[in-house]
């Protein structure tokens, strides 16, 4: 099955029983940041294959446009720019 691109500026790479992943999907819930991240799990193709393209290999991942953030330190830094400061060239 083939799902439609997302639409969001972000793509957030999880595993649904992955810790690490919940901590990322929890940060974008609690900061209300759903309209601007799209959950891709890795458990599909089309997220896997985006995600390797992009040189995945550790979840979560953030995709932001230009650059794959890697694990949920590295994400959730990531989500609290774009919190913190309201743009998206943190």
């Amino acid at each position: 099955m083939t799902r439609p691109a997302p639409v969001a500026p972000y793509e957030l790479f999880h595993r649904i029983a992955d810790r690490p992943s919940a901590v990322a999907r929890l940060y974008v819930v609690d900061h209300a940041l759903e309209d601007r991240v799209v959950f891709r799990n890795v458990a599909f193709e089309d997220a896997e294959r985006d995600w390797r393209r992009r040189g995945g290999h550790t979840t979560p991942a953030l995709w932001d446009g230009a650059r794959l953030h890697q694990g949920a330190q590295a994400v959730v830094a990531r989500l609290q720019a774009i919190v913190n400061l309201g743009r998206d060239d943190a």
